[in-house]
């Protein structure tokens, strides 16, 4: 590692080389304004806000994308940037609608802040509007053409840290655009819906669809019980909607603010969590005794469901046939919960909170969703959502006293919470795979091999003598590489070194999927993921398999794990979906 010394505004900063001016601002305490750039992208300087004056020099060089050099001095600011900043911003807005009152990221933008922070009161270029109408063809993300400053995110995320390319930079000049490949409606195009283009997106020019006011008739409909279900990665990703620090667990909280805007009943997805883990295990203990398709991947994320049905088909047997824990979690509430609670399930209005835009999606995905008879989970809302819906309702969140979970499924693991974060299934499943293996219970339960942010983990298990080899992927452009691995290996006849292997669609998993608070960075998600871990160290059961309620679900409704009634209610089967629709 090689050290520089730079000044930035005549202050001295020790940085390694290869850092960008802006980060070295950074480290010295100085903020550069900038619109285009993200922490998770490579810049490439579209907007130009982040120029600077180099000492000594007539070049002006762009923040974000220049790395320093030694002895390299730099001015962030004086009048003249000044005025060519705003002056950027103003051009920027000549083409921006100004309907920023109506704009779901109304209060939550970049544009708008930085247009506050340069005191831009008018408008003195010729507006010039783009026309096109909003693409609302998608059941999750909205593209709305008209609020697009062209600042490339959106492609970037959806090419390079995805690997999707359902976006991508069409015309030149004023014409250019961010659209799917021929202009084609979103859902026509290879998109997986995981959000992360609406997440990145520092505008309203992508967004989730937004169904409050789905929930909100739905309460007020007196023939129908709302009952919620709400997200693992919920309960540490609500808390910044309401200025709390990152990683703050609201967990009880959020039940009330849930029963405030009138839910009748509120229960916990990690209760279908654990479920998911005892299915899966035996699921996976399974085609290791009986010489069953391995490597057994992962099927909690829809969006890599969507993934592999149209890049991998010929790895769709390797896929489990396990339901995300929201869908098991919809076909309990709507059987055994009703049953329990002597509901008629025609009343029972299933509501989901979770922190991605594909379990929208999920929901309507075919008739396998419906595996109660009727729809498993009537309607998703994110977490921003939620956000929205707990202000809008006039309830005060950091005032409101904490509430329990509705029985008989609120009841959840260590194990369930975990399942928020990049590896956290597979840790999860360990545990309990273990149990069910060997017959006994891990020394320790924590399984630091498959925690972190890096893209690919991988490693090997050791159950009583029977190592089981696994590995973590998280970002869908990195799937490929395991992916790749275990189809080589099939074509050759051989088997990819794994047993089971996670995957996610977003970067750090749950805690930073497309519908959770924006500004997600890796700090961000490291701190999120703290709270989970730290929530399930201090649960009374750590696995899946100790949760009680787990038990009397299968003594008094479910029978044996992979059972007849389990599969039926639990399990799904995937087939080859088309990159393109015709």
């Amino acid at each position: 590692m090689s050290i520089v010394h730079v000044k930035i505004n005549g202050i001295p900063v020790e940085v390694e080389a290869g850092t960008s001016v802006l980060n070295a601002a950074k480290a010295a305490g100085v903020r550069i304004p900038t619109l285009c750039y993200h922490d998770d992208l490579v810049p490439f300087g579209s907007c130009g806000l982040c120029i600077v004056k180099q000492e000594g020099s007539a070049k002006i060089i762009r923040a974000c994308a220049t790395p320093v050099h030694e002895s390299l001095s730099v001015i962030t600011n004086d009048p003249e940037l000044f005025e060519v900043r705003k002056t950027i911003l103003e051009l920027i807005l000549s083409t921006h609608p100004s309907s920023c009152l109506t704009c779901i990221r109304n209060g939550e933008c970049e544009l708008q802040d930085l247009a506050a922070e340069f005191g831009i009161r008018e408008q003195p270029f010729e507006v010039r509007l783009n026309e096109s109408p909003k693409d609302t063809s998608s059941a999750s993300i909205v593209l709305d053409p008209s609020k697009c400053i062209k600042c490339g995110r959106c492609v970037q995320v959806c090419q390079d840290l995805q690997g999707v390319f359902a976006l991508e930079f069409i015309g030149r000049g004023d014409g250019t655009c961010m659209a799917p490949a021929a202009m084609l409606k979103l859902d026509d195009s290879p998109c997986v819906k995981c959000g992360q283009c609406a997440a990145h997106c520092p505008v309203g020019a992508i967004y989730e669809k937004d169904e409050t006011s789905e929930f909100r008739a739905a309460v007020a409909d007196p023939t129908k019980k709302v009952v919620v279900q709400i997200a693992p990665s919920i309960r540490v990703g609500l808390s910044e909607s309401f200025g709390l620090p990152a990683g703050t667990v609201t967990t009880k909280k959020i039940y009330a603010a849930l029963k405030k805007v009138g839910a009748y009943a509120v229960h916990d997805t990690n209760f279908s969590a654990d479920l998911t883990i005892i299915e899966e295990g035996h699921e996976l203990v399974g085609r290791i005794t009986k010489g069953g398709t391995l490597p057994l991947l992962t099927s909690c994320c829809p969006s890599w469901i969507d993934y592999v049905q149209k890049h991998y088909p010929d790895l769709l047997d390797n896929v489990s046939s396990c339901k995300s824990p929201m869908q098991m979690h919809g076909a309990i509430t709507k059987t055994f919960y009703a049953e329990k609670a002597g509901l008629n399930p025609a009343e029972i209005f299933s509501v989901a909170i979770m922190p991605c835009t594909a379990k929208k999606f999920e929901s309507k995905r075919d008739d396998n969703m419906s595996a109660s008879g009727f729809q498993d989970v009537d309607l998703v809302l994110t977490t921003r959502e939620l956000g929205r819906l707990i202000k809008n309702s006039g309830v005060d969140f950091l005032k409101l006293e904490e509430v329990e979970a509705d029985s008989p499924i609120g009841e959840y693991s260590g194990a369930g919470t975990i399942f928020g974060a990049t590896g956290g299934v597979m840790e999860a499943a360990v545990r309990t795979a273990y149990n069910v293996v060997t017959g006994k219970e891990m020394d320790r339960v924590e399984v630091e091999a498959v925690r972190g942010l890096d893209e690919i983990k991988k490693g090997t298990v050791d159950f009583d003598g029977t190592p089981v080899r696994v590995a973590v992927v998280h970002g869908l452009s990195h799937a490929k590489e395991v992916l790749d691995e275990i189809r080589e290996a099939k074509a050759a006849g051989t088997r990819a070194p794994y047993e089971f292997i996670e995957i996610m669609a977003c970067r750090g998993g749950c805690i930073a999927g497309g519908g959770q608070p924006y500004g997600a960075n890796d700090i961000l998600r490291k701190e999120r993921s703290e709270g989970l871990y730290a929530d399930d160290k201090k649960s009374t059961y750590r696995c899946s398999h100790q949760n009680p309620s787990i038990i009397k679900l299968y003594e008094d409704f479910l029978g044996s794990p992979n059972g007849e009634k389990a599969h039926h209610l639990l399990h799904t089967h995937y087939q080859e979906l088309p990159l393109y629709k015709a």
